[in-house]
C-alpha cells in the first residue's frame, strides 16, 4: 500500500466582514448575520478536527481588511490553537485583503503550529508525519494590497524548486512522495489580482494547488482531474454569493487518483429565487408556491438558515394587482412570519399580464405581422446568436456564454416585451 495524506483546503474566510447589500433586514437577521462569518470558521476548524486531517492550508483573505479588529484575531487564533492540541499544522499565505504587511504587528504571534509563507519571494516547507517526510509544501502571498502586473505570483514554485530550497536543512526531503502548491491568484479569470497561467501550474510538478481568491468553487483542469482547485469562501457575504459555501478535504494517495470532497460551511445561504405564478388564481395561492422553492433550495444548499432574493414571475392575471401598494411587501412579511429560518429581503415582481397571441395572430394587424416575423428569426438558433454576436461587438463587448445557452429564453422575453410595448402596457417590471 503506498503512501496517503488528507488535508483541509479553504480560503477566503474574510473575517470581519460587514455583510452587503440586503434591501430589508430585521434586527434578528442583523443579529445572526454577524455571527455566520465567525460560525463558518468554526466549521472549517469543526471538519479539520473531525477528519483527523493531516495539516491545514489556508490560501489567503483570512481577514476582510488589512487592520483586524481584536476580537477577529482572537478568534482566528483560537481555532487555529484547536488545530494546535490536536497536533494538526496550519500552512497558510496572504491575500490581497490581508497583506503580509498587515500581519507584522504585535497583537499575537502565530501558534507554533502554524507556517505563514513569505510574501517578497517563494517559500517553501516539509510536512513531516512523525519522523517520515510526506508532503512538500510551496507557496507565495501578497506583500500588499496590489500585485505587480509584471509579475507572475507563481513564479518559482515547483517542486525542483522546493527540493532545492529544502535540501540543506531537510536532507531527506527528496523522499516526500507528495507536494502542495498554495496561492491566492486571479487565476486566468481576474488579471487585476495577481494573475497566472493554469497551464503553467499543472507542470509545475505538484499533486495539488490549493487556490484562494475566487469566491466560487473552481476545479481545473475538470473536476475529474483536479490539479488546482479554488474552494471559495466559506460563508456568502451578499446576494450575489448564493450557494453553498465551504472547504475542499483532498486525499492524496500514491497509484491513486486525487479525491475531492466539498465540506459545506455556511450556516446562512444566500440564494435569489425566481417562482413562476401563472397558475396561481388569488394570490393566497402564491406564499405556498414561495414556501415550497424556498425548502427547495435549501434542501440543495445543505443550510440550516437562508436569505433569500424573491422575483415572481410568470403571465398572470393577478399582474394589476401585485403592482397596487403594499400588496408584495404584505406578502414578504407573511412569507417572513411562517418560517424564522428563512428571511426574504426582497419580493420583486416581473410578472406581466397575459397576452393572446392567438387573438393578435387573428386580427392581421401589425402585431400579427411581428409575431409571424418572430417565429421565423426563433426557428433558426444560429442566427439569433449571430445577431447578438454583432450586437455586442458593436458596443465593444463579447457575447456572455449565458446568453447563447438562454437565447430562446430571451427571445420569447423579448418577444413579450415588444408586444406588451404595442399594447401601451409599458409598466413591466
Amino acid at each position: 500500500m503506498g503512501a496517503k495524506l488528507t488535508f483541509l483546503h479553504a480560503a477566503d474566510l474574510h473575517l470581519g466582514a460587514p455583510f452587503r447589500g440586503l434591501r430589508a433586514l430585521s434586527k434578528t437577521w442583523a443579529q445572526r448575520l454577524i455571527s455566520a462569518l465567525p460560525e463558518a470558521y468554526d466549521r472549517v476548524i469543526d471538519a479539520a478536527l473531525s477528519r483527523n486531517v493531516d495539516f491545514v492550508v489556508f490560501a489567503g483573505d483570512i481577514f476582510d481588511n488589512s487592520h483586524p479588529s481584536y476580537g477577529d484575531y482572537r478568534h482566528f487564533f483560537t481555532g487555529v490553537e484547536r488545530l494546535r492540541e490536536a497536533g494538526i499544522p496550519v500552512y497558510l499565505c496572504t491575500g490581497n485583503h490581508d497583506p503580509y504587511t498587515s500581519w507584522q504587528n504585535d497583537l499575537f504571534a502565530l501558534p507554533d503550529n502554524a507556517v505563514m509563507l513569505p510574501a517578497s519571494k517563494p517559500g517553501f516547507a516539509l510536512y513531516r508525519r512523525g519522523d517520515e517526510p510526506l508532503c512538500l509544501i510551496g507557496g507565495r502571498g501578497f506583500y500588499s494590497q496590489a500585485w505587480p502586473i509584471d509579475e507572475d505570483i507563481a513564479s518559482g514554485i515547483t517542486r525542483t524548486a522546493a527540493l532545492q530550497a529544502l535540501q540543506d536543512a531537510e536532507p531527506d526531503a527528496g523522499l516526500a512522495p507528495f507536494a502542495v502548491g498554495i496561492l491566492h491568484t486571479g487565476f486566468d479569470l481576474d488579471l487585476q489580482k495577481a494573475p497566472t497561467d493554469p497551464a503553467k501550474l499543472i507542470t509545475a510538478g505538484m499533486d495539488y494547488w490549493a487556490l484562494g481568491h475566487l469566491h466560487k468553487k473552481l476545479v481545473y483542469p475538470s473536476p475529474a482531474n483536479p490539479k488546482a482547485a479554488f474552494s471559495g469562501c466559506i460563508q456568502g457575504r451578499d446576494i450575489k454569493e448564493t450557494g453553498e459555501r465551504g472547504c475542499f478535504v483532498v486525499t492524496l494517495e500514491e497509484h491513486v487518483p486525487l479525491q475531492l470532497e466539498f465540506v459545506p460551511t455556511a450556516s446562512v445561504v444566500w440564494e435569489q429565487i425566481e417562482v413562476d405564478i401563472s397558475e396561481c388564481s388569488t394570490v393566497s395561492e402564491i406564499p405556498d408556491l414561495i414556501m415550497r422553492a424556498l425548502f427547495r433550495a435549501n434542501g440543495k444548499a445543505h443550510c440550516e438558515e437562508m436569505c433569500a432574493r424573491i422575483t415572481l414571475v410568470g403571465s398572470t392575471g393577478l399582474h394589476e394587482l401585485l403592482g397596487r401598494p403594499g400588496v408584495l411587501e404584505d406578502l414578504r412579511q407573511h412569507i417572513n412570519d411562517s418560517y424564522p429560518e428563512f428571511f426574504c429581503d426582497a419580493l420583486l415582481d416581473a410578472t406581466r399580464r397575459p397576452l393572446d397571441k392567438g387573438a393578435l395572430r387573428a386580427e392581421g394587424l401589425f402585431p400579427s405581422v411581428f409575431l409571424n416575423t418572430a417565429r421565423a428569426q426563433r426557428a433558426n438558433v444560429a442566427d439569433e446568436v449571430a445577431y447578438l454576436q454583432e450586437e455586442f461587438l458593436r458596443k465593444g463587448m463579447p457575447l456572455p456564454a449565458s446568453c447563447v445557452k438562454r437565447v430562446d429564453d430571451l427571445a420569447a422575453w423579448a418577444e413579450d416585451v415588444v408586444l406588451d410595448l404595442l399594447q401601451g402596457r409599458d409598466d413591466r417590471s
